[in-house]
């Protein structure tokens, strides 16, 4: 059996038990830096932790003691506020980008370029910049003069529309054969139809991406409530979890339990959503 072997780089492949043993301890040091910090959390959140210094991957004494606590001071509270900001917000952002997607993609109109490249701007922006004038609009939105500051409303208006889902819908529509949509035409089909039956079913693994992405973006949200929030009552919970963490009387078990339960829905939509999602990153690529 020859020792090496050419991978599809065109590289030559060790097959030594030097070259075994190596791959092996990089793998075991992966899986460490990954998956030690996500154990520690796991393991911690179910164990009596009182020194942050403290925390460990082996679970000893298991108990639920650290969700009670958490639950006592409001969480779950905090957590029905998230999930009903990520429910509208997501909503509300997966309709803002595919019909801004179906103008881009489908439509000619002036300026149409200056209008994408504005869009494609507030991907490079850092949200700290954007703090100040997104207060003073949310304070008194314009044209309603309402305003939204102290209320989850205004967290959910500006994860309404998020430039990266419209750029992903975008080049996803563009490659729907425009064939179809004149033949659709022909049969007497309106412009929403064409968007609801034809447009929209061809682009599910695009939805399934910006479903995700969206998600974990609005879930993940810290500055935004933290400039909208004007008592507990608005809080979501990873702006609850700073409330938790410099509390002193609130132990880091405590918080690892919170933390918990801000990680698990990110990963159950993940999972859910799995086959959609890889399938549409692999359909980009090949499109790439």
């Amino acid at each position: 059996m020859s020792a090496a072997s050419e991978t599809a780089l065109g590289l030559k492949e060790s097959r030594t038990p030097q070259a075994r043993l190596l791959r092996l301890v990089v793998h075991a040091l992966v899986l460490v830096v990954f998956a030690g910090p996500l154990l520690a959390l796991l393991v911690s959140a179910f164990n009596h932790v009182s020194d942050p210094t403290q925390l460990s991957v082996v679970p000893s004494r298991p108990t639920l003691d650290n969700f009670a606590v958490a639950v006592d001071h409001g969480v779950l509270k905090y957590l029905l506020n998230s999930f009903f900001v990520v429910g509208f917000g997501l909503l509300l952002q997966v309709a803002v980008s595919t019909l801004a997607s179906y103008a881009l993609a489908r439509k000619r109109f002036p300026f149409m370029t200056l209008v994408f490249v504005a869009i494609l701007a507030t991907l490079m922006l850092p949200e700290e910049i954007l703090a100040i004038p997104l207060s003073l609009i949310l304070s008194d939105l314009p044209v309603l003069h309402i305003n939204l500051i102290g209320t989850l409303a205004g967290i959910i208006v500006p994860v309404g529309a998020w430039a990266f889902s419209i750029l992903v819908m975008t080049e996803f529509m563009r490659d729907v054969p425009r064939e179809l949509e004149e033949a659709a035409r022909i049969d007497g089909a309106g412009e929403l139809r064409i968007f609801a039956w034809i447009i929209l079913p061809m682009c599910r693994p695009a939805l399934g991406v910006i479903g995700v992405f969206g998600f974990t973006m609005i879930w993940d949200q810290y500055l935004l409530p933290m400039l909208v929030a004007s008592d507990s009552s608005t809080y979501t919970l990873p702006l609850a979890l700073r409330t938790l963490r410099i509390d002193p009387i609130v132990t880091p078990g405590v918080v690892m339990a919170a933390s918990l339960l801000a990680l698990l829905p990110s990963v159950i939509v993940f999972l859910f959503f799995q086959r959609s999602f890889v399938h549409g990153l692999s359909s980009g690529a090949l499109k790439g």
